[in-house]
Parts: C-alpha cells; structure tokens; sequence
C-alpha cells in the first residue's frame, strides 16, 4: 500500500504549527511536527506580527518534517487572513501589521467616505469587519514605497521560492476582489488611491506556486514544491467539514467562529448586507457564505487574565468540566459587543456587559462565556438559513472548538440542531487534502474529499436537549 505524505504548515493569530500529513487506502492522518506561539507585539508604531520569529518557526518545523519523513512531495500553507507584508525589490519592507492595530478605524473613515459601505458589498461582498484589508491598505503609508503587497501565507510561500502570488480564496478576504468574477477590482483600488501595481497574479488552490529556494534546499533537507492551498485557515477548513447534506451548516471554530453555509451563488440583497454576512471564495469556486462571530477568543483571554491575577496555569479542561456541572440558567451577553475586540481585562469588560447578574465563581462565568458564544452561533446559523433559503438539518463543527463539549452540547441546543463535531484538525487536514489531489493522491472532487475526512475521522454527535 501507497502512503503520500506533505508538509502542512498552519499559521494561527495565537500559534502556529507545521504537520506532516499522510493518505493512502484506508488513511488520512496527521503528525505534528511542530508548535510554536504567534501572536501582535508592540512596537513604536503600533501592534505588529513579530514575522521574521515566524518564519524561522516554519522553516525549523519544514527541516524537523523533511528529517521524519524523506517522503514528503510537497508543502502548503494557510494561515489567519487580511494582513500581509509589503515587499520592495524582493525585500520585506517592514514588519506586518497586526489586525488589531488602531490604525484601522481611520481607514474605516476614510474609505467610506468615498465609497459608501453599500456599494463596497455589491462589489467584494464582504461583511464589514475594520480590519478589512483596504481598509489597512488606505492608512498605510508605506504603500506608496512598495511593488508587491502579499498576505501572510502567499508571502510565507515567496520567501519559500520566490514566486509572489495570490492564492484566490485568501484574496477574497482583502476587499479588493470581485464577488462575481473573482478578479482584482483595479478600479474600486483606483478610487481608493491604492496603487493596483501592487495585487500579485492570482493563483487557484492545487496550483504549484513554485519550488524552494536553492538556499533553502540545504537547510530543509529536499527540494520541493509549494503547492496553493486553500490559504486562508477557514477555507482548508471548511473543505475538511464533511459536510453530511447540501443542508449542513458549518462553524469553523477557534479564535473566531465562522459560521455559514456553502453556497455556489452569491446572495447579493440588502438583508444580507444588513446582515453583515460575507462571501469569502472556497475551494473550486464555491462561496463560504457565513458571519464572523467573536469565538473562543473570549474563554482563552479571559483564562489568561485569571492566570495573571493568580500567578499559576488554569487548567481549562477541569474548569470546563466543572461549568457543565452549574445547574439553572445563567446570563449571556453578547458575545460580538466591539468593547470585548481587544486584548485585555476581559473578565472585567464582560461583567460590564452582564450587569449585576455576572457570576461571582469561575465555573459559572465560564459557562456565561460558553453560553454566550453558543447563542451568538444560534443567531448566525438562522440568520444564514433565512438569507439562503435553505432549511439547515445539522451543523458541523470543526476546529479546536470541537473538542469542546460544553459548547458543542450548548450549539446543539440553542440551535434545535444536531451538531457533529470534529475533525479538530480540521484546517491542517484541508490544507493536506488540497495537495494531496493536487498530487493525484486523493478524490477528484470537493465531495469526494469530504467523504473521506468521514470516514477516517467520523465527527462525534451532539443531539439538542428538550
């Protein structure tokens, strides 16, 4: 029996990782190779990535993957959207800017005030987010300085070999892409006075981008190839989601929780607009119709602020053990309020929000924090229902959200849905996948993708409660 393997490297905004993925008959399995921490540093001009750490992570993770499997054919990449790095003679012109950075509200300002947000939806289809790509793009000054602006992963995958691209789906999250051709909208970045020279050739996932540096042959230990994947997380993910009907919902689930369904039209109305629901490209052509809903950002910052009031780790499986023990009804909040986007003194900014109801126990706050994100899941899952006209019968649940069954159970029964849960590694298995047919390794077609994730990782299932 034939094993294929590949290098999926996996970029997260709290860590990173590089897999090894192998498939074959009967197989489909991952191997970590390596994790490492990612997350917004502050410099003197504001919160960036710290990139050059980032790189040397993946190229030490790429060495250690080639060192356990001489076997690997190929690598790919994805990593969290919008941000990107601005490249001038082949050189990186400064450290990435964080999503999160302040700069953004202004380029909010500036951008609508040429463009009202209607007319931006009817052009890109994206639900307004401020640190929407253009919108980082009209603030920064150093755009006029630079040739070629590539997101993360498409500027992992340059430094790699060479070869500066875009892959389409991540593209699509940039503002900058047509919602019904798929193509840069030069002239929404004119009227912007963002400089087109700067959009790379856009590339579908399962193209061949290039092949690694000659400097870096020796250092990973093979010559190969990077292949496109789907580069934005959500869109590996979300060809992982064995999606079990046309009417299965999904929630993509981690930092964010995107939730939405797959649709191969878009739904251009102003109820969708309204909605703030957005159409990202996935794989082979379709649209991941869905809304960013603020996910299990708000457990783990809140956890982190406990543990430096402590001075000691929590262990968060017990804590969440001990949350599904609190009986009777407890307050939810709105788990998408702006005043909870940014780093910092969450549990303070969420009893804010809950009132003189908040819970006093750690385990009763937990579950208002679960609960809330569950409610706000509910919310999306109907909203995406009634916009597509589609009746939903379940919902798939993949990431590291999945292992968590407190809010798998709460989705469940907030929704009235079955929900089924897994695979965990739902993005690093979509990232294998999309080389692995690329390589003639693996079925044909989205459909038959999603089968096989079924059948070597069968989700577990969560039935609403009365």
């Amino acid at each position: 029996m034939t094993i294929r393997a590949v290098a999926a490297v996996d970029l997260g905004a709290t860590s990173g990782r590089v897999m090894i993925g192998r498939i074959g008959e009967g197989r489909l399995d991952l191997e970590l190779v390596s994790r490492f921490p990612n997350g917004p540093v502050e410099r003197e001009d504001g919160l960036h990535w710290d990139f050059t750490a980032l790189y040397e992570h993946v190229l030490d993770g790429l060495s250690e993957a080639v060192r356990r499997e001489p076997g690997i054919e190929s690598i790919g990449v994805d990593s969290w959207a919008v941000d990107y790095g601005l490249l001038k003679d082949g050189g990186l012109l400064a450290e990435p800017f964080h999503y999160r950075d302040e700069r953004t509200t202004r380029g909010v300002d500036e951008v609508h005030a040429i463009i009202p947000f209607a007319e931006l939806y009817r052009r890109n289809g994206l639900q307004f987010l401020p640190f929407n790509t253009l919108y980082q793009y009209r603030v920064d000054e150093r755009l006029d300085h630079a040739d070629t602006a590539l997101l993360i992963p498409d500027l992992i995958a340059f430094l790699l070999t060479g070869s500066a691209v875009a892959e389409r789906t991540n593209a699509s999250t940039t503002g900058l892409l047509g919602v019904t051709d798929g193509d840069w909208d030069t002239r929404l970045a004119d009227r912007l006075g963002i400089p087109s020279r700067i959009l790379p050739p856009l590339v579908d996932p399962g193209t061949t981008i290039g092949i690694l540096r000659p400097e870096l042959v020796a250092r990973v230990g093979k010559i190969l190839p990077v292949i496109a994947v789907g580069s934005h997380d959500t869109a590996s993910a979300v060809v992982a989601a064995p999606l079990s009907t046309p009417h299965s919902a999904y929630i993509s689930c981690g930092t964010w929780g995107l939730v939405g369904v797959e649709l191969t039209e878009p739904v251009l109305s102003d109820a969708a607009r309204e909605a703030n629901f957005t159409h990202e490209l996935g794989v082979d052509g379709r649209y991941r119709f869905l809304h960013n809903v603020t996910g299990l950002w708000l457990l783990s910052e809140t956890v982190r602020a406990w543990e430096s009031d402590d001075g000691e780790s929590i262990d968060l499986p017990a804590l969440l053990s001990a949350a599904s023990e609190v009986t009777g009804e407890v307050p939810i909040f709105d788990a998408d309020d702006p005043t909870l986007s940014a780093p910092g003194n969450m549990p303070s900014r969420i009893a804010a929000l809950v009132g003189g109801t908040a819970p006093t126990a750690r385990p009763a706050f937990a579950r208002t924090i679960v609960e809330s994100i569950a409610a706000a899941f509910a919310r999306a899952v109907q909203t995406a229902a009634d916009l597509s006209g589609r009746e939903l019968d379940s919902i798939h649940l993949v990431g590291g959200g999945s292992l968590n069954r407190l809010l798998c159970q709460a989705t469940a029964d907030r929704t009235g849905l079955p929900v089924l849960a897994g695979p965990v590694e739902a993005t690093a298995l979509g990232n294998v996948l999309v080389q692995a047919r690329a390589l003639g390794a693996a079925p044909s077609t989205l459909e038959g993708l999603r089968t096989l994730v079924a059948e070597m990782h069968a989700p577990t299932r969560f039935d609403p409660r009365g």
